[in-house]
């Protein structure tokens, strides 16, 4: 390997309900990574949370379909100093582009663990990922700042196990249909749409089979608008992308997502009015600033039939999967999946570096 190379370790699989995305991701990943600059280095985590060096051959050639994708058995591998391949240094690497969508992933431990180890990484910080991963502290925020979100209902586990009827009447406020989710998954994992009273107890505790905290959202009548934002100063918002959903479930399922090839449609760039995209734009930074977020986030938001903006949620670690919006949004903007991993390695770094020269000890005296 040539020594101005930097080495990328490329983190994907994990144990969250997202594994095989995570997968997906990691393997265009590696396709768009500019070799001039980088090698790659591939650890998978298994289900059981064994860290193991991948073969860059057989992801690059596995298939685009979830089911069919895993992680194969390797050499295993330690954070701070992965066994090296015949002729590679024993120097572990530079810096970390996880992938590792979901639950221990993007909430925040696998940053912290970053941020202790002392490595590079790519993406949010440990507050921002933890946020945006978190839907309800997430709404709860933006709500204090004033940005629009739909009207929703928090259960915990403990409080519907005890109280199930205090929850009931909660929800019922909301009003027909409604969304329950967990309020820490991705992906739509876990999601169910709840047309009547009688559907809602099994669909809250479809929600807390993944988390202890679920959501109850009200449903919204509008159409599904994302924005792709990559950090700066001040972020970049790309233009829209719109989710048009024709897959028998109604709404952007995970069945609709990856595994009905005409579940869902993308359509990139969304037909906005000038009016339309200036305004989601501008959201959808005050979104990302809002909630504490660096290097990339995708913004999910509804526009209803009255022109209003409504945030759904942030991605703080977007799919790079095929059918995924942020690279695709950034490939419209001009920035070619090879130069937007390029970008967000370098304010990886740059954030590093950064952090590095802030104070440690208290000035003497």
């Amino acid at each position: 390997m040539a020594k101005d190379r930097m080495r990328v370790a490329i983190v994907f699989g994990g144990r969250s309900a997202e594994h095989e995305i995570s997968i997906l991701s990691a393997r265009n990943v590696l396709a768009a990574l500019d070799r001039t600059r980088f090698e790659p280095l591939l650890v998978g985590i298994d289900r059981e949370g064994r860290w193991l060096l991948q073969d860059e051959a057989r992801l690059l050639a596995s298939a685009g379909d979830p089911r069919r994708v895993a992680i194969e058995p390797g050499p295993p591998a330690a954070l701070g100093a992965v066994p090296a391949a015949p002729g590679v240094p024993e120097r572990g690497f530079d810096v970390v582009f996880p992938t590792l969508h979901g639950t221990l992933g993007e909430d925040g431990a696998m940053q912290g663990l970053l941020e202790v180890a002392g490595i590079p990484y790519v993406g949010a910080g440990v507050l921002g990922s933890a946020i945006g991963m978190d839907k309800d502290v997430m709404k709860r925020l933006l709500r204090d700042a004033g940005l629009p979100v739909a009207e929703f209902v928090t259960v915990r586990r403990a409080r519907f196990e005890a109280d199930p009827e205090s929850v009931r009447a909660a929800v019922a406020r909301l009003g027909w249909p409604v969304f329950t989710k967990p309020a820490n998954a991705g992906s739509s994992v876990g999601v169910r749409r709840v047309r009547a009273p009688a559907e809602l107890e099994p669909a809250i505790r479809h929600a807390l089979e993944f988390d202890d905290k679920a959501l109850v959202e009200a449903a919204v009548t509008g159409r599904e608008i994302e924005f792709a934002v990559l950090d700066g100063t001040p972020p970049s918002v790309s233009g829209a992308g719109e989710i048009v959903v024709e897959h028998a479930d109604g709404f952007y399922s995970y069945e609709a997502k990856y595994l009905d090839e005409r579940g869902a449609r993308l359509e990139a760039p969304a037909r906005l009015e000038p009016d339309e995209l200036a305004r989601g734009q501008a959201l959808a930074g005050r979104v990302f600033e809002v909630l504490e977020c660096e290097g990339m986030a995708r913004v999910d938001l509804f526009l209803t039939p009255h022109g209003e903006f409504l945030v759904n949620e942030i991605n703080t670690l977007p799919g790079f999967t095929a059918i995924s919006m942020y690279p695709r949004l950034w490939a419209l903007a001009g920035v070619a999946p090879t130069e937007l991993v390029s970008r967000l390695i370098d304010l990886a770094i740059a954030r590093h570096r950064r952090r590095a020269a802030l104070k440690r000890e208290p000035a003497p005296g």
